[in-house]
């Protein structure tokens, strides 16, 4: 079992959280310009990779989402980063 720290609720087992995205993907636009593969590519590829990752990740028991920085190496997990933005 591993650890991750909520910024909003402290440390917790990992089953309570789950990965939505990279961190920092741009989403191609404009919109009614952009091709079914370059969709597909934004959509279903992800870089993975060795070492240092940013991705944004949710708490499933609080509902909030946050940016973790972590090796997926070591599995260490470095920070945890609220993205509200100073709204907190």
């Amino acid at each position: 079992m591993q650890l991750f720290t909520c910024p909003f609720c402290g440390e917790r087992d990992e089953t309570e959280f789950a990965f939505e995205a990279e961190a920092g993907k741009t989403r191609p636009e404009p919109a009614a310009n952009v091709s079914a593969d370059a969709w597909a590519r934004f959509l279903h590829f992800a870089d993975n990779p060795r070492g240092a990752t940013r991705e944004i990740w949710l708490h499933s028991t609080c509902g909030e989402f946050f940016m973790m920085e972590r090796d997926t190496v070591s599995h260490a997990v470095m920070a945890s980063i609220s993205l509200r933005g100073g709204n907190e």
